[in-house]
Order: C-alpha cells, then sequence, then structure tokens
C-alpha cells in the first residue's frame, strides 16, 4: 500500500479492478445490498459499484476504524457515490455482524493475510445474513489439492509466513471449501483472474 495525495492507496487494485468487475456482472444477480469484507482502502468499491447493474447497492466494512474514512472518501469520489454506502466497522470473527441481511458477499485478498480464524468468522458470518442462494465470493491466489499454482504463488506464501507464521495461501479444496460447507455453501464456480489468482463463487445452501 502506496500514498496518493496523503492518502492510502493499494496499486494491485488498479490491475485486478476490471477483471474483477467483469466477474461480478457474470455472477451477481439483478439487485440488491453487496457487502463487501476487508475493503481496504475502498478503491474497489469507488470503481466497482457505480459500472454494476443500477439497482446494485455496494456496503464497504472494514475492521480497521482508521480505515473506514478513508474508504468514505474514495467513495464520494466515485462517478456515482450515491451507490456506496458510508463504510462501517465488522471484524468478520466477532458476532453478530453490524447488519442482519444482504444480498452478496465479497471479499478479496483477506483471508491469507489473516490468522485461519478469520476465514473461519467470514463464513460463520455470511451465513448468518445470507438467504439461499446468494453468493459468498472470494478473490485471490489459493492453491490447488494441496499445490500451489505457480513459482509466484509459492514465494508469496512464504513471505506471508515470514511475517505471520499465522497467514498464508489457503488450499481451496482441503481447507476453504470443507470450511464453506461445513457453514452450509456450495461451492458452484471458479473464474481464474490474471496474476495466478482466482474468483470462487460459493452458493448458500441450507
Amino acid at each position: 500500500m502506496t500514498e496518493i495525495a496523503n492518502r492510502p492507496h493499494a496499486p494491485a487494485t488498479l490491475r485486478n479492478r476490471e477483471p474483477i468487475l467483469k466477474a461480478l456482472r457474470g455472477i451477481l444477480p439483478s439487485s440488491g445490498l453487496l457487502l463487501e469484507i476487508a475493503s481496504g482502502t475502498g478503491e474497489h468499491a469507488a470503481y466497482i459499484a457505480p459500472r454494476l447493474a443500477e439497482s446494485w447497492i455496494w456496503q464497504p466494512s472494514e475492521p480497521s476504524p482508521d480505515a473506514l474514512p478513508v474508504i468514505d472518501a474514495y467513495a464520494a469520489e466515485s462517478d456515482n457515490p450515491g451507490r456506496i454506502r458510508p463504510a462501517i466497522f465488522l471484524d468478520v470473527q466477532a458476532d453478530p455482524w453490524p447488519l442482519d441481511h444482504a444480498d452478496a458477499v465479497f471479499c478479496a485478498n483477506m483471508i491469507h493475510i489473516a490468522p485461519w480464524r478469520a476465514a473461519e468468522g467470514l463464513f460463520r458470518g455470511a451465513s448468518g445474513i445470507l438467504a439461499t442462494p446468494a453468493p459468498l465470493i472470494l478473490y485471490g491466489p489459493f492453491k490447488r489439492d494441496g499445490a500451489h499454482t505457480a513459482p509466484s504463488n509459492a514465494a508469496f506464501d512464504d513471505s506471508l509466513k515470514a511475517r505471520n507464521p499465522e497467514w498464508g495461501v489457503r488450499c481451496l479444496d482441503r481447507e476453504v471449501t470443507p470450511l464453506a460447507q461445513r457453514h452450509g455453501f456450495a461451492r458452484t464456480e471458479i473464474v481464474p483472474m490474471p496474476a495466478n489468482n482466482l474468483v470462487v463463487v460459493f452458493r448458500k445452501t441450507a
């Protein structure tokens, strides 16, 4: 993360926002409220929300109170600020979450830069606010069947674990999908993305 005009900036958002937008357009129904978990700087919200179908509203959230005004500042400068609600404080590990309903949950680049209990909290909390068959959509790098999909992902995994032993690239098949199933979700779609990332869709089944 860098600074732009004294404001935090996540450079990766400039590279991945168009592919994520395209994926979301193919996944989301025609209208609803999308809850974004771990919005970071809020740059995904500011770019993507105005470009979804007009009947979608984007709710950013962050576990860091200091991030909330940054998210709101980016939203205010977006092409359609009215499509983005004020950012809310949300810790996925804390129950209950501060809203009781969403039509979709989107989470980019969180579960590998957090302890595993954050992934557990994500699926537990999303299960409580999504109705069948609403989607929980993840974006980021994943292992497949216990193996990295590219040398760059393996190097990234090593760097994460060097920073914090509780972090790391998660295995989609052996860790994330079984966790989803325990919380009433089925994995329904995998969309390959640039730079060896994936968009993975889990839908509420129970």
